[in-house]
């Protein structure tokens, strides 16, 4: 059992999301950092779908009334147990009645901690993921607070050993960030000039940066005519620009569906990046084409796959299996690798 000493800003629980539903109108939700969220159970022991704490911009102070094993990813929080420090991007044991603390986020802006076993929450839908607007998942669909009491769940699929993520595999948060992005899919409706505007532009992450989505602020995106359209499916990524002309970046709260139009969408593995940029940040795009995309996706895996295989070699475990798959995109087919632990 973990004890919520002190709540954070807005801690709560997530996983990889809540897949499958989005055609009932439910939102996906899951960790909107999904690489910092997948190492930080690499780390603990547990697969990938555990259940893990996002902390965002401050963290929370635990207390442990067991024994137990965790891993801190993602955003430097001046991490203590016990008032001493503890090491980014790390894996390590926590004694019963131990008090596990973060600060305010010196890198980055969202910090994860994974227990061996996972956090064991009800599953809503398949997902133990926090979707605080509509009061679902997590701890009655809503951040945690002081006094609530998380009961460690038994996922974990590797022994727990303490050890560091060598640095190689650790992102750099910095002031500003790139994002590659898809065109489309109604880059029609914008001008040459706009098209041009997003992609030359500098913009700023405004203080309307949650979960559900990043406002930015900057040069303005011109439409060739209206902004609104017929509402149409809208994907994690997606870059809706409303009539003012500003873009605004969908995460993982956002909605199943939107009115605005969509000039781009940022890939996948470029999201991790925007995840942990605060208002303020800069942002910059560029255009990525179909096969770039294809290839960051696999780079991505090719790492989870690596941190994976270095973390056996630690625990003395076998290390990981490579299954493949294929995709189209437009018509082009790509092979993807997907790596799991034996």
């Amino acid at each position: 059992m973990i004890e919520v000493l002190s709540a954070g800003l807005f801690t709560t629980v997530q996983d990889e999301g809540r897949w499958g539903y989005q055609a009932f109108g439910m939102p996906v939700a899951g960790a909107i950092d999904r690489y910092a969220c997948r190492v930080a159970n690499i780390l603990a022991g547990n697969p990938p779908e555990a259940a893990c704490l996002e902390m965002t911009l401050t963290g929370d102070s635990l207390r442990f009334e067991k024994d137990a094993f965790v891993a801190v990813s993602g955003a430097g929080m001046l991490a203590t147990l016990n008032s001493e420090p503890i090491a980014d991007w790390s894996a390590f044991p926590v004694a019963a009645g131990s008090v596990l603390a973060f600060g305010y986020a010196q890198e980055g802006c969202r910090g994860y901690l994974a227990v061996h076993g996972g956090i064991d929450v009800p599953q809503v839908l398949g997902s133990r993921s926090t979707y605080t607007r509509a009061a679902v998942g997590g701890v009655e669909g809503r951040k945690l607070r002081a006094g609530d009491v998380l009961k460690i769940g038994n996922q974990a699929r590797m022994a727990g050993i303490a050890c560091a993520l060598p640095h190689e595999f650790r992102p750099v948060y910095g002031s500003s960030v790139t994002l590659r992005v898809l065109i489309g899919p109604q880059d029609d409706l914008f001008t040459p000039e706009g098209i041009t505007t997003l992609f030359n532009g500098s913009y700023t992450i405004s203080n309307e940066a949650d979960r559900m989505g990043y406002r930015l602020e900057g040069p303005v995106i011109g439409h060739k005519a209206k902004a609104d359209i017929v509402s149409d499916a809208l994907c994690q990524g997606a870059i809706q620009v409303p009539g003012h002309g500003m873009p605004i970046v969908m995460m993982a709260d956002r909605a199943t569906t939107g009115g605005y139009t969509k000039i781009g969408t940022v890939i996948g593995p470029d999201l991790t990046l925007m995840a942990q940029a605060k208002p303020g940040d800069g942002v910059a795009f560029r255009q990525c084409s179909d096969e770039g995309a294809v290839e960051a996706l696999r780079t991505e895996r090719e790492r989870y796959a690596a941190i994976a295989d270095w973390r056996a070699g630690v625990t003395g475990t076998e290390k990981t299996s490579v299954k493949s798959f294929t995709m189209t995109v437009n018509g082009q087919v790509y092979s993807i690798e997907i790596s799991e632990e034996r």
